[in-house]
């Protein structure tokens, strides 16, 4: 009786909509979709007040109705839209106007329960289920997520608070999660205080996230901006990210339930973007990255006012692999450990991990990259009998703090080639065996790649 109660009230809804379409719906800006509505058409209040998780969730069940007509587009006007989690559907655009907010609600029964990702086998706080994402998508293709500037709020303090207070039943929600999706476009929107991390793509394909601002309170605790998880052939272009954590994370999976599932993350490629991490790394890979990570391009980034530069993180038990990675062209600024490489981040989902999953770091380019007021140049330490290779460091000016030590560079375990490179690199860097044949043979194709 409940059910039918709900799709009667959806009805009369929809007949409402379909037959006295206002002056907003006039208002929508032309789209590539054959087909428009108006959340207002579904009962939704813009005065930051009213509940709108029925009227998102009636939306998107009346587009599906256009999915083989070439789509729907959802225009989300000015106004404060306050709502619960919901889901999407495929052929779907969201536009958001300037001056609307989706805000995501304070209350945790409007941010369900779901199963934890097959990759990590548990949440990321906490072990067990997890809290659903504000918007999400599974097994979709074909959504835009756009708008003329708009914003999706997640109003995270109350979540951050019940991490700290450890008052949290269950891991924290995100703002944008995708699962097992492709064709999906992210652009000219706006991100803020996202409970944990703003946009997550996991398990897709064929992903574009460009022109977008993400923004979270700088003591927000472990706060992600883009968490690319066992994707391919995605690209980040022209953003703005400043997070407390990391602002870009490729990862693919958490130690037996990564290399288990066994999807890495490949194919990616990240331009133009201006990065600030208060706490962690301003581009980060892993250290859940059991899948493996490989065949990364990235270029032109400005790091400023981070914890860390650039961090490659795994431990014994990850096993995995992170290989084939050129970035260029980056300049940072106000960063205390420019470089870093480390094997000893040693977190672990649960204690059956295997330590003799030993992973693997090799094929790593760096190049032209300078940097001002660096407290520490690069701290790279690898694992005991699975030294990271390959490490090529090319034309790095790094201008050091004023309080800097004697030793801007710390090495073990680790070899690779460097030329050009100031401070001079420590001597496991400059090791006369080691051929720059396969950085420059990397750099190459990564031009390649770019054409």
């Amino acid at each position: 009786m409940k059910g039918l109660v709900v799709v009667l009230a959806l009805v009369v809804v929809v007949l409402a909509a379909t037959t006295a379409r206002g002056e907003l719906r006039d208002q929508a800006p032309p789209g590539s979709r054959p087909h428009s509505v108006t959340i207002t058409e579904f009962g939704a209040v813009g005065d930051g007040r009213t509940l709108n998780t029925v009227p998102f969730q009636n939306a998107v069940f009346y587009v599906r109705s256009f999915a083989d007509k070439g789509g729907a587009q959802l225009y989300v006007p000015r106004g404060r839209w306050l709502t619960g989690s919901f889901n999407l559907t495929s052929h779907l655009t969201i536009y958001l106007e300037q001056g609307a907010v989706i805000v995501g609600a304070k209350d945790s029964s409007q941010w369900p329960i779901v199963e934890p990702l097959p990759s990590y086998g548990q949440g990321t706080d906490l072990p067990g289920p997890r809290h659903r994402s504000l918007i999400n998508g599974y097994n979709l293709t074909d959504v835009v997520i756009t708008g003329n500037n708009g914003v999706i709020d997640g109003q995270g303090l109350v979540w951050w608070q019940w991490l700290l207070s450890h008052e949290l039943n269950h891991s924290r929600p995100h703002l944008l999660e995708f699962l097992y999706s492709e064709d999906i476009v992210i652009s000219n929107l706006t991100f803020l205080n996202s409970p944990a991390w703003s946009i997550h793509p996991v398990y897709c394909s064929n992903v574009k996230v460009h022109n977008v601002t993400i923004e979270t309170s700088l003591d927000a605790p472990l706060t992600d901006g883009i968490v690319p998880d066992s994707c391919s052939n995605l690209c980040i272009e022209d953003s703005t990210i400043s997070v407390s954590h990391e602002a870009i994370s490729l990862k693919s999976g958490w130690d037996k339930y990564g290399i288990s599932f066994g999807r890495p993350t490949s194919d990616i490629h990240i331009s133009r973007v201006d990065l600030l991490s208060s706490s962690g790394a301003a581009l980060a890979f892993g250290s859940e990255m059991s899948g493996g990570i490989s065949d990364i391009h990235v270029n032109h980034l400005r790091i400023h006012d981070s914890y860390k530069g650039i961090s490659f993180k795994t431990s014994p038990g990850r096993g995995g692999y992170i290989e084939e990675v050129i970035i260029s062209e980056v300049q940072m600024e106000n960063v205390h450990v420019g470089i870093e490489f480390t094997g000893n981040c040693s977190t672990h989902p649960d204690d059956s991990f295997d330590l003799s999953d030993l992973p693997t770091i090799d094929q790593v380019t760096m190049k032209n990259m300078v940097g001002t007021n660096i407290s520490v140049a690069g701290v790279l330490s690898g694992i005991d009998n699975a030294p990271f290779t390959a490490i090529c460091l090319s034309n790095l000016n790094f201008s050091m703090a004023a309080d800097t030590g004697s030793s801007s560079w710390s090495c073990s375990n680790v070899s690779g080639y460097s030329e050009a490179v100031f401070p001079e690199p420590c001597t496991e860097l400059r090791d006369p065996s080691s051929s720059p044949s396969i950085c420059f043979s990397l750099s190459s194709y990564s031009a390649i790649a770019a054409a």
